[in-house]
């Protein structure tokens, strides 16, 4: 008999977290040169043809990084008020508006209007009841993208010519057409987390979050403490996504001593029950699910009938639509690998969820509205030190200057934008990572900041 942990990975927010520990993870990356082009030329072409797949999570970058030993420092706590909330102050903004674009994927095939109603929410607390950015408040600029090169392409132009002082990113995957347009114009270009390898690769370019980096590094390690031997990754067939994971996934893995397999499942398929119970047959000690809710629910539905389960989750499969579709007996037990904490009684998080109540109050604070409230009061607490005006190159020394700053309801996690975090992804602000348990209603308590 073997036990099989399913590890789902896709970063979004998940439904519920509560204060826990700190893990200490080295992330270095281990690809030179042209090696490490090739590499972020293969995750490129990998994430197009997946996009559709990801789109619920878009987000969710995948990218290269290695992990190594761990060690932990317990700073516990447990949630006495989750879900509470609190009064927001009156401290208007009175100065000169800052005018900053906010890009977000609506209107398509893929729409996540949520993260622009978080962005739009985070504006409303910034200039009503946090006296602005250094006095200054928010005129946000929106852009609607429908994940086509067209739509990204006049969104960016749109940018330029509204003379905005800097664009935020909230969802998509065509950052490769519009950061050079927006790169160009001198703008800052923030997001939380990039997609293609120029948003990743460029010094115009901040990532406030690990991503897909900071997950499989996690996720590597985790195995390796739990004595795992091998890791499957479930995941859709289309065009490059197989070797993308491979060039991606085997170093992370290997690094820690843990082999990774591949179980694909061709596009539409409705009941993925024979592959999967044919990639179960070398009896992996993890499989790992990589798609969007409907791809979670169909997995995780043939995955109940294999015994002694145990699960490692993030967001998409652990979405209010899978949960419902499957029950909370799929997922209870498992574990969950994410950068947001929505639920708790962090100060934080209790901010998050009461900004989101009073300027969002139909918008479901588990979703992905954190995105853009991360986007937004990230961008604020990264620059509040500027004195001036709020010019491009202002923004752009601030944003490269911010150091340990908190990311908004991250539960712990800081970014830091000198693009050291992790070697060669100098847009990348931070590596940092929560892992928490699933309980037996979905939620995640406890969980540990790996990275550090």
């Amino acid at each position: 008999m073997f036990v099989t942990v399913r590890l789902t990975i896709v970063t979004s927010p998940c439904r519920a977290v509560t204060r826990g520990r700190t893990q200490n993870v080295s992330l270095t990356s281990q690809v030179p040169g042209q090696k490490g082009k090739n590499l972020m030329r293969a995750i490129w072409q990998h994430r197009r043809g997946v996009r559709s797949a990801l789109a619920v999570g878009a987000s969710a970058v995948i990218v290269f990084a290695g992990a190594t030993a761990c060690s932990s420092d317990s700073d516990s706590s447990e949630s006495s008020s989750a879900e509470s909330t609190t009064t927001l102050p009156s401290d208007p903004a009175t100065g000169t508006p800052i005018r900053l674009g906010f890009i977000t994927l609506e209107g398509g095939p893929a729409s996540l209007p949520m993260t622009r109603e978080g962005a739009e929410a985070a504006v409303r607390y910034v200039n009503e009841n946090a006296g602005g950015v250094a006095g200054h408040p928010i005129e946000l600029v929106v852009c609607k993208q429908q994940e086509d090169p067209a739509s990204a392409t006049k969104c960016a132009n749109d940018m330029v010519e509204q003379n905005v002082s800097a664009v935020l990113m909230g969802a998509g995957a065509q950052g490769a057409v519009m950061l050079p347009i927006i790169a160009g114009a001198g703008l800052p270009y923030i997001g939380s987390t990039g997609v293609s390898a120029p948003e990743m690769m460029s010094k115009e370019s901040f990532m406030l979050t690990g991503g897909i980096p900071a997950v499989l590094s996690a996720q590597a390690q985790v195995a390796k403490e739990r004595g795992m031997k091998k890791v499957s990754i479930i995941i859709g067939d289309s065009g490059g996504a197989i070797p993308a994971i491979r060039a991606i996934g085997d170093p992370v893995f290997k690094q820690a001593g843990v082999e990774l397999g591949i179980i694909t499942i061709p596009l539409g398929t409705p009941d993925p029950t024979p592959q999967i119970t044919a990639g179960l047959a070398d009896n992996p000690d993890a499989v790992t699910i990589l798609g969007d809710p409907s791809m979670c629910i169909s997995a995780l539905t043939a995955l109940q009938a294999t015994p002694q389960v145990q699960d490692f989750f993030v967001a998409s499969c652990l979405d209010s639509s899978v949960v419902d579709a499957v029950g909370t007996d799929a997922v209870a037990g498992g574990t969950s690998f994410g950068a947001t904490d929505v639920n708790s009684d962090d100060p934080d998080s209790v901010l998050y969820r009461t900004v989101l109540e009073q300027y969002a109050p139909d918008t479901e604070p588990n979703g992905f509205a954190s995105t853009g409230y991360q986007l937004v009061l990230g961008f604020a607490r990264a620059t509040e030190g500027i004195t001036g005006e709020f010019t491009p190159e202002a923004i752009m020394t601030a944003m490269h200057q911010a150091k340990d700053v908190p990311l908004p309801a991250g539960g712990g996690i800081t970014f830091t934008c000198d693009g050291k975090a992790i070697p060669m992804l100098v847009s990348v602000c931070s590596k940092e990572i929560l892992v928490g348990a699933v309980d037996d209603e979905a939620h995640v308590q406890d969980f540990t900041v790996y990275n550090r």
